[in-house]
């Protein structure tokens, strides 16, 4: 019953973490925390198959694979929840970017137009 609790925190967490702002440095540095905790994990479970199932049992869950399955649920909404995170990023960026390049843009042609209606109205000599 616990371990179901833990898993609706976790998932309470991934929505909280949605709606955060913008990633910092920190935020990078706990996600590859993370990430090498979960290879490591996932290291200890294929060398020692029987802990996951212990553990399993241990928090009132049937079978490792379970157990297994409910974590992979939860670390694939966080990397979904991530990637939709990182694409806004970057889609407000591109955003950004394109108006700076037609403003550049409008003022060069704004420029280049006044210096051909001076250099027109110049007396030949």
């Amino acid at each position: 019953m616990w371990f179901q609790i833990i898993l609706i925190v976790a998932l309470a967490g991934i929505a909280v973490y949605l709606v955060r702002s913008t990633p910092s440095p920190r935020h990078l540095a706990i996600r590859r925390l993370l990430v090498l905790l979960a290879l490591a994990a996932g290291v200890v479970a294929v060398l020692w198959p029987g802990l996951l199932s212990w553990l399993a049992a241990l928090v009132g869950i049937g079978r490792g694979a379970d157990l297994l399955f409910y974590l992979a649920i939860v670390a694939g909404l966080i990397y979904v929840v991530n990637e939709y995170k990182r694409s806004v990023q970057l889609t407000r960026a591109n955003t950004q970017l394109a108006r700076e390049i037609a403003l550049t843009e409008a003022r060069l042609t704004d420029r280049i137009t006044e210096l051909e209606e001076r250099l027109a109205a110049k007396p030949s000599a």
